[in-house]
């Protein structure tokens, strides 16, 4: 599956990892201000903000897994099977395609307030890009650099969740994720206190025992609460290394490794990749399952009021330095 977090040092930071058993051979996508963006019920769009992130482009289209714009605002699509609903089109609504939702909020909106107004008129439609590719069953996060939001399209309509922590998995619905933060308002990041019995010592016999029942599996309800407490007592410098070398690492702290999640056959779930956006910035760093060297790619150092894709292949075979 998958998981999507945001993470803020002296600069704001966005990004996921994508958990799968293949891949559609995505690339680091970086579509400029005029390329023109045509949708299948909605009025194209020939001039907007720039757009860099992961996608797959087909027919010239770049259908993104997660991304940021030029302002700042990141979004991600995560796997929300049997939960994703989308609708029959409706009239005087906003038809949008789930493969169009994320460059028709990153073309026009700078932050959650303009999100929020423009979600007002959208209608999340069952389109599908081709009779090849079919609409996935996706629910989003959305974040500018001070806030978060959860779109969710589902049998009982369109629902928006505001999202304090800045975390996103899979099912269940991000209403029970939040609920299930209850759960677990016992951990702590000290040592643990004796609430058992005072008729009892008990021995600290290890450092870290104040988190015993942070959940460890790799289920998405898990590992909502992991990645959660492990980003909300996050600590790192503000450096640009040490900011992305952090944000890794709390991703890190729920990557999938090959083996350990079965698919049948002889498919297994793996970290296809994991991002981390400076919305800052505008660069997009990752790491991919065989390559754990962090690369880079500048949105600025093309020319962003072009009219053409500009993609980068993913490094995937593993880098090393050798010392001697």
């Amino acid at each position: 599956m998958c998981t999507a977090i945001t993470y803020n040092t002296k600069d704001h930071y966005f990004g996921r990892n994508l958990d799968l058993e293949f891949s559609y051979k995505e690339t680091v996508t970086i579509t400029p201000r005029k390329y023109p963006f045509k949708f299948r019920r909605a009025r194209a769009i020939d001039e907007h903000y720039a757009i860099i992130g992961m996608a797959f482009i087909e027919n010239n289209y770049p259908l993104y897994y997660d991304a940021i714009n030029e302002k700042g605002l990141g979004m991600a699509g995560l796997n929300f099977p049997n939960n994703a609903f989308y609708n029959e089109e409706q009239s005087g609504k906003d038809n949008i395609a789930p493969f169009e939702f994320i460059p028709w909020i990153l073309t026009q909106c700078t932050n959650i307030t303009e999100v929020k107004e423009i979600l007002k008129n959208i209608n999340i439609a069952n389109i599908n890009f081709s009779e090849q590719l079919k609409a996935s069953p996706l629910h989003w996060i959305i974040s500018d650099k001070e806030s978060s939001i959860t779109v969710e399209s589902i049998k009982d309509g369109l629902k928006i969740y505001d999202n304090p922590v800045g975390v996103l998995t899979n099912n269940p619905t991000f209403d029970i994720h939040m609920f299930n933060l209850n759960n677990y308002m016992n951990l702590s990041i000290e040592p643990p206190v004796n609430n058992f019995s005072k008729k009892l010592n008990f021995d600290i016999y290890s450092r870290g025992m104040g988190a015993l029942g942070l959940p460890g599996d790799l289920s998405s309800a898990s590992r909502f609460v992991k990645a959660t407490f492990t980003k909300m007592n996050s600590l790192s410098g503000t450096s640009e290394s040490e900011s992305i070398s952090q944000f890794f690492h709390i991703l890190g702290s729920v990557d999938q490794q090959r083996g350990c999640v079965h698919m049948g056959e002889d498919k297994y779930e793996i970290t296809i990749y994991s991002s981390c956006c400076n919305m800052d910035k505008g660069i997009y760093y990752y790491t991919t399952y065989e390559n754990s060297q962090i690369t880079a790619v500048d949105m600025y150092k093309e020319n962003l009021d072009d009219i053409a894709l500009i993609s980068y292949d993913l490094i995937k075979n593993q880098q090393i330095l050798r010392q001697n």
